[in-house]
């Protein structure tokens, strides 16, 4: 999926509305998948999936500093998350539908703390990213 100029404009001023609260997004996304989706929660076996984990937290917000990394090299995303897509296929293993569960979670969480910043033309660009990262993600898989 190819972001237009449009798009990359839309999701960069998303992301320094969001930037600064990368871990309590990151984690209430996290959370928000696992209660969504509970299956997910079989790649964290030895995190605290309480309400409120440091674990979370911390996780948090390493995956929302991977999305404000793709954001910065929007158009060298496979390079920028290169490292991160090799862990995920080769040693973690993640079932890539897991990346769409994510996304559409993080979406929702964006929704809630910024409600009037999501427009849907911005939603569909955000949404168009959030895929193309699960997409680069997902890469090495084949």
């Amino acid at each position: 999926m190819v972001l237009s100029a449009n798009d990359k404009t839309n999701v960069k001023n998303v992301f320094t509305k969001i930037s600064g609260h990368a871990e309590d997004y990151g984690a209430e996304a996290l959370e928000r998948m696992f209660t969504t989706y509970p299956p997910t929660k079989t790649y964290f076996p030895h995190f605290d999936l309480h309400h409120g984990s440091a674990q979370i937290k911390a996780h948090g917000k390493k995956v929302v500093g991977a999305l404000i990394e793709a954001v910065n090299h929007i158009d060298d995303m496979a390079g920028a998350l290169s490292k991160l897509s090799d862990l995920h296929a080769q040693k973690l293993r993640v079932d890539p539908v897991n990346f769409k569960l994510l996304g559409q979670c993080f979406l929702v969480v964006v929704a809630i703390h910024h409600p009037s910043v999501l427009t849907p033309e911005v939603h569909a660009s955000l949404d168009k990213f959030l895929c193309a990262v699960g997409n680069v993600l997902t890469a090495k898989y084949r």
